[in-house]
């Protein structure tokens, strides 16, 4: 029974991640037309983390495609696609489906930002290898989404 009541708090994210999951996927696809057809304790009492520090189970999956959107946002503006901030703002649109509280509203854009700077402090002009990479993170963030969808989605 307490296990029931621990993992209730955790259907309210699912439900904000389809919101997102699916806008995400669709930006991702169209992205690469391609994809779309692919499928230290205070006390010695342990006491649980309160509902509003409770990670979702997709949390690991979701940092990650955070940190894939950065890289995405600079590597194809570097490569001039002409997107303008279509990545950012498909994260902007990320976090706000999502409605993360405060630390992990941070952590996301953290992960983002992380992305970003990994290619900015590598390349400066637009190489065949930044394409190559940028393509490939377009792949993963499809994956990504579309994995998170099917696994926690309706």
């Amino acid at each position: 029974m307490k296990n029931r009541l621990e993992a209730a708090p955790m259907l309210g994210q699912t439900c904000h991640m389809l919101r997102f999951a699916i806008p995400v996927l669709i930006v991702l696809c169209l992205a690469n037309p391609a994809l779309a057809q692919d499928a230290a304790l205070e006390d010695t009492e342990v006491t649980p983390p309160p509902a509003a520090e409770l990670l979702a189970p997709y949390d690991p999956k979701l940092m990650r495609l955070s940190e894939v959107l950065g890289s995405i946002h600079y590597l194809r503006a570097l490569c001039g696609t002409n997107e303008g901030s279509k990545w950012r703002d498909a994260m902007a649109n990320m976090v706000e489906l999502e409605e993360p509280q405060p630390k992990r509203k941070a952590r996301m854009i953290a992960r983002f930002n992380r992305g970003y700077r990994a290619f900015d402090a590598s390349y400066t002009t637009c190489t065949s290898s930044a394409r190559l990479a940028s393509q490939r993170y377009v792949e993963e963030g499809a994956q990504l989404a579309g994995q998170i969808n099917r696994r926690y989605g309706r």
